[in-house]
């Protein structure tokens, strides 16, 4: 049985004007600033109406760590937003915007598949309505006027040496994860050793991300480190004096998507931060107005839920005052056999004992969730090689550890399919069983708050890090950013730091390279393994396959 593809379905959609999307969330046309037909922005003006109103439940969606098999994390957030509002719930998502990166490199959207799509689909996976541009143009202003400050005498007495301060471009280009600036003699400047890292992990991204408003946003943008001194103190983007005009730049940025699902439900699409550098989340000011709006708020949490969903409990939660009330765990039958051993091209034949096999990462996933205090559904993404019994075994394991699976058949049927799931998810949202707490305190000691993580979630026996690693946390504590929380930035393949260890591996270290203060995001970077800013390119990567057709549409994206 053929089906149709992604971008087929897409096109064939019955799209409502933006601005019956809008009414249906009380938002009037003079609230809207469309982009187009079928997407808007929605003014600040608004937002700030409706701060008065008391909050929907939110629901996380989070997965089992990724594998090539697929899992459908975003297909199945959209799926189960559309099932509360086929079950007579207000309800809406929010999620976050594509990179154009990874888009022309591995194949693989942002918004969702088959009849679980939010559409303009080939708008949302490439240039939407021009955020990451606004945040690639604010991050180079910044980067320009470092360098321009050093070439005009440098008062601020910058250390070149130690500029902090890379540069960013929204594409998978691995030239230019090491270059030197400056070349070319006196007139182009001092020459000096930087690079460039993908937009989606410019510290911009995660502050527009993490930001309440625009005074807040200036104010974050503000308390970036770009470099440092000889005596080693620190040189804020304020002292560059770019905080200002970086924030003009993003004003536009800062303001919420809407556009809408195959079966016109409301949708939130805003912000993208990175799940390894940042919290992998889409942004705060967009979660938080969506629960004034609908009484059920689906949103997700990049990667696997030991980073996304990690983070946004530890991170996003903890500084925007948000508590979910229910998580909802995806998993397929393909990804358990990858993880108990079956390989790629052998996953169509029916193998329970693999898939039971696998089904101990989904079991962690599981535990770790609950360890913050909130009940876990898991969400078996229905594929048609799946057979019953397969399903029935995660069904099984999932009783044993305490939780419930339902099988969602979204992809396929749209909400028709998500309506079992989306009724069980309301249920226990309605029931208010959630008793949320971040799993470590502020005042925890940094490299404490490391090894928490590290051995609360990854299962590791132990963090290594080297002395320079751990004074450098000392003297952040010092400097008064001891409270901040930590970023863990690791593969999202495995639990461990080995990307080729699948399942529940124990025994392991985490070991911490560098550690990276994001002042201005508000939380501490723990880079672990061998983890990369900058991506690059396959082999053959999708942009080879992705053109105009004789009538001017698009072929080959997704």
């Amino acid at each position: 049985m053929s089906y149709k593809s992604d971008i087929e379905i897409a096109r064939e959609a019955n799209k409502q004007p933006i601005q019956e999307i809008g009414k249906k969330l009380g938002i009037s046309s003079d609230d809207l600033v469309p982009y187009g037909h079928d997407k808007a922005k929605i003014s600040q003006s608004f937002i700030k109406s409706v701060q008065d109103r008391t909050d929907g439940k939110l629901i996380l969606v989070t997965a089992i760590n990724p594998t090539p098999a697929g899992e459908g994390k975003t297909t199945t957030t959209v799926g189960l937003g559309d099932g509360l509002n086929r079950i007579g719930k207000n309800a809406m998502v929010c999620i976050r915007e594509a990179s154009l990166g990874p888009n022309f490199g591995m194949k693989g959207g942002a918004a969702g598949g088959g009849y679980a799509q939010i559409v303009p689909m080939e708008d949302m996976n490439l240039h939407f309505t021009g955020d990451f541009h606004a945040i690639t143009s604010a991050h180079s202003l910044l980067s320009a006027m470092i360098d321009n400050h050093i070439y005009w005498g440098n008062d601020l007495e910058i250390d070149t040496r130690r500029v902090a301060w890379r540069r960013v471009v929204d594409m998978n280009d691995r030239a230019l994860r090491q270059i030197t600036a400056s070349l070319g003699g006196v007139a182009n400047g001092f020459p000096r050793e930087t690079g460039f890292d993908i937009t989606v992990a410019s510290e911009v991204m995660a502050i527009l991300c993490l930001a309440n408003d625009l005074e807040d946003l200036e104010k974050r943008l503000g308390d970036i480190i770009v470099a440092y001194r000889r005596d080693r103190t620190p040189v804020y983007c304020r002292d560059i004096e770019a905080d200002g005009a970086m924030t003009v730049l993003l004003k536009d940025a800062m303001q919420p998507n809407l556009v809408q699902t195959l079966e016109n439900n409301p949708a939130f699409v805003h912000g993208g931060p990175f799940a390894n550098i940042a919290h992998g989340c889409n942004s705060v000011i967009a979660t938080t107005t969506a629960l004034k709006l609908t009484d059920y708020v689906v949103t997700e949490a990049g990667f696997g839920a030991d980073l996304g969903a990690e983070k946004f409990m530890n991170i996003k939660c903890r500084k925007a005052g948000l508590a979910p009330s229910v998580v909802v765990l995806v998993a397929t039958v393909r990804a358990m056999k990858m993880n108990g051993g079956v390989a790629k091209a052998d996953l169509a034949g029916e193998n329970i004992e693999a898939v039971q096999s696998g089904c101990a990462n989904l079991g962690r996933h599981i535990e770790n969730l609950k360890s913050f205090g909130v009940p876990v559904v898991v969400a078996i993404n229905h594929f048609v090689t799946d057979t019953d019994a397969e399903v029935q075994a995660i069904k099984d394991f999932v009783v044993s550890q305490g939780s419930e699976a339902i099988l969602s058949r979204h992809w396929e049927l749209g909400s028709e399919g998500s309506a079992d799931l989306a009724t069980r998810v309301a249920e226990i949202a309605d029931a208010d069983m959630a008793n949320f707490a971040p799993i470590y305190p502020d005042d925890m000691p940094l490299f404490e708050k490391i090894e928490t993580v590290a051995k609360r979630i990854y299962r590791a026996d132990e963090v290594l890090a080297d002395a320079k690693i751990r004074k450098q946390l000392h003297e952040w504590e010092e400097q008064g950013y001891g409270n901040l929380p930590v970023c863990m930035a690791k593969t999202q393949y495995s639990f461990s730091t080995d990307p080729t260890l699948r399942g529940a591996p124990v025994g392991h270290s985490v070991p911490v390279r560098e550690v990276r203060l994001s002042a201005g995001a508000g939380f501490i970077v723990a880079v672990c393994g061998d983890i990369m800013t900058m991506p690059g390119l396959p082999r053959n990567p999708a942009a080879k396959s992705i053109h105009l057709n004789e009538t001017g549409e698009i072929q080959g994206l997704f």
